[in-house]
């Protein structure tokens, strides 16, 4: 009893568990694995003298294929975003005036930012001194006095 065409039909069977999988366990890269095996099995059922080193020449590149236009397609459409620095906590602090903590001597101290501690790098200001965060660094928040004196123009 041959119920099985042949390769073909087990490239096709292939691509269908490949894309069942992506639905059960998605992760947006098994679909273009089961692309890539459907179109081998469609090519093997088409051309019956494509040997194995061909299916799976075809597999490969047919893979190749799908895989970089996928990442093409997902890959550069971020879309817009109400808020792009949602994600990026230090981005949001710049600009914040925060608290120092810890003296800032010698470069490094501390700073309070809503209910916790960072560690901080800026000129020399005492305990108490309100400063504006302008940057950071390898998770050490760059801090500048605050100037409260209005500058009077020139």
């Amino acid at each position: 009893m041959d119920w099985l065409p042949g390769a073909g039909a087990l490239w096709l069977i292939a691509a269908a568990l490949l894309g069942i999988a992506e639905l059960l366990i998605p992760g947006v890269f098994l679909v273009f694995v089961a692309l890539a095996a459907g179109i081998t099995g469609v090519l093997t059922l088409l051309f019956p003298e494509l040997g194995l080193p061909g299916q799976l020449i075809s597999f490969g590149a047919w893979s190749v294929v799908a895989v970089l236009i996928g990442r093409r397609w997902y890959g550069n459409d971020d879309g817009p975003s109400a808020d792009p620095r949602l994600n990026d906590r230090i981005a949001r602090l710049i600009g914040e005036h925060v608290t120092v903590t810890h003296a800032i001597e010698g470069g490094y101290g501390r700073v309070r930012v809503g209910d916790g501690e960072w560690p901080a790098r800026g000129p020399d200001v005492p305990v108490g001194t309100r400063v504006c965060v302008s940057g950071a660094s390898e998770g050490i928040l760059i801090v500048e006095p605050i100037n409260d004196t209005p500058q009077l123009p020139e």
